[in-house]
């Protein structure tokens, strides 16, 4: 029989003999959470500082371990170091070149320390840059639909439900609806980088460790608001993945809500868009398709984005404390969905910023359909008629410009009068001027109201771009070899 026994391991001396190669090819991580590898370093830098600062271990060995460190992380920023399934995983690929490096001494950096707070640790450093990036991408979304909104401040479309014309919208006020739910996302992102923002070093395996540690000294270096008050929950809480996988999740069903208008918009019906050339695609056989494959493929990610949440819960949903093995399956579900987020986020902005809107066609629809026959009710409610006499006279008005083959603006002086008395003196609004002006209240569609929401929407960025510029400034110099032990 073929010898199938595996490398011998870290957490080996309890073991007779070595982990057959088929388990080991099951139970590595590397493959993927080599993608820790900086935020584990620098976790293990932390960690050796504060051993050296509370002299667990000398300051001589202390400061070689840091060194030999900051090399791995040189060599990983290079490309020059690879890890392979031998490693099991990315924290002990990066002790086995640390010893290299180093020699012995690089047996006491995980002093007073568990894997299982050291991978909790380095995944909450990875998230916080996750989200920050995922803050930057809707940032950038939200800046382009502003632009485009404040760039057409006066053109008119059709406001629809369940997909019929209903009421004249300015575009402007439609793109700043998306601006809303992106703005929302930021609050939800925002939330799970508090929520992660919490360091679990320290925990140990699940109990808490022995040695005088200092927890500040290590939380102040890797610049975390917090540390945990329990030990048992620092090293098995995995909600904040799960608070990222959840605006992910709604992330991408925004976006699919805004890519199923831009493919209908860009259909030969309705003729509201031309994407550019460079954010569509055509057809091996027809000629003349142009597809808006962007929009489609954001719409279709949706659901490995939604997968990846579901998957997750129900990973966690029946495990006990504290750690478990089931705990690796979180990081590729993260990685994916960030990685699919923030993908759909850097091509939306550009799309959305080269296309061209096909503003006459959007101002014939708007009143078209009899979009204005709510305006005619509202006029004649104002005057005093109960607003179902209104509603019912109007409805019959349009059921007989429909029968006759007309519309409102066709109509003569004596069919409104025979409409409803308070026509003889007085006409609805007959143009989507007329009938946006009208509806000056806040949060409606007037232009002066969709203006002071564009004031605000930009205002509303800005300021979260402000947070997360500053939150970036400090993870870079967090992140530099620079950086000193106080963070």
């Amino acid at each position: 029989m073929t010898d199938q026994s595996g490398t011998a391991k870290a957490w080996g001396g309890r073991f007779a003999e070595a982990p057959d190669r088929r388990l080991e090819a099951f139970n590595a991580s590397v493959a993927f959470d080599v993608r820790m590898i900086r935020e584990d370093i620098r976790g293990s830098i932390a960690h050796a500082r504060m051993l050296g600062e509370q002299g667990v271990i000398p300051a001589a060995d202390a400061a070689a371990l840091e060194r030999g460190l900051w090399q791995v992380l040189a060599e990983a920023d290079a490309g020059d170091f690879s890890l392979t399934v031998t490693d099991e995983d990315v924290h002990t690929g990066v002790e086995r070149r640390l010893r290299e490096i180093a020699g012995a001494v690089a047996g006491k950096l995980h002093t007073g320390r568990s894997r299982n707070d050291q991978v909790a640790t380095g995944l909450r450093l990875w998230t916080k840059g996750a989200l920050l990036a995922l803050m930057q991408g809707v940032l950038d979304l939200g800046d382009a639909l502003a632009d485009v909104a404040a760039a057409n401040p006066g053109i008119a479309m059709p406001g629809y439900t369940h997909l019929q014309r209903a009421q004249p919208v300015l575009l402007a006020h439609h793109l700043l609806a998306y601006v809303a739910m992106l703005e929302r996302d930021l609050d939800r992102l925002d939330d799970a980088y508090r929520r992660c923002d919490v360091m679990p070093l320290g925990a140990g395996a699940l109990a808490g460790v022995t040695y005088p540690i200092d927890r500040e000294l290590t939380r102040s270096d890797l610049g975390f608001a917090a540390s945990f008050a329990n030990s048992l929950d620092a090293v098995s809480d995995r909600d904040f993945v799960l608070d990222t996988l959840y605006a992910c999740a709604t992330i991408a069903m925004h976006l699919s809500r805004l890519s199923e208008e831009i493919i209908l918009w860009a259909t030969a019906e309705f003729r509201f868009i031309e994407l550019a050339d460079a954010f569509s695609t055509g057809s091996s056989i027809m000629p003349q398709k142009k597809n808006p494959d962007v929009a489609e493929l954001a719409r279709g990610k949706t659901g490995r984005v939604y997968g990846n949440l579901m998957a997750l819960l129900t990973v966690t949903k029946g495990l006990p404390l504290t750690y478990n093995k089931d705990f690796q399956e979180d990081k590729e579900a993260l990685f994916d969905s960030v990685d699919t987020v923030l993908a759909t986020l850097d091509v939306f902005p550009p799309m959305i910023r080269t296309a061209r809107w096909r503003t006459d066609r959007m101002a014939d629809a708007a009143i078209a359909d009899f979009s204005l026959a709510t305006d005619a009710a509202d006029l004649l409610a104002r005057r005093g008629i109960p607003f179902r006499e209104a509603h019912e006279a109007i409805g019959k008005l349009v059921a007989s410009c429909i029968a006759q083959n007309t519309t409102f603006a066709d109509l003569s002086d004596a069919e409104w009068a025979a409409a409803h008395p308070v026509f003889a003196t007085e006409k609805p609004p007959l143009t989507a001027a007329e009938s946006l002006a009208a509806r000056d209240v806040p949060g409606g569609t007037a232009p002066n109201r969709v203006a002071a929401q564009l004031e605000a929407a930009q205002n509303t960025l800005s300021r979260h771009r402000a947070t997360v510029t500053e939150r970036e400034t400090r993870r870079a110099e967090m992140m530099s070899p620079d950086v000193d032990a106080a963070g």
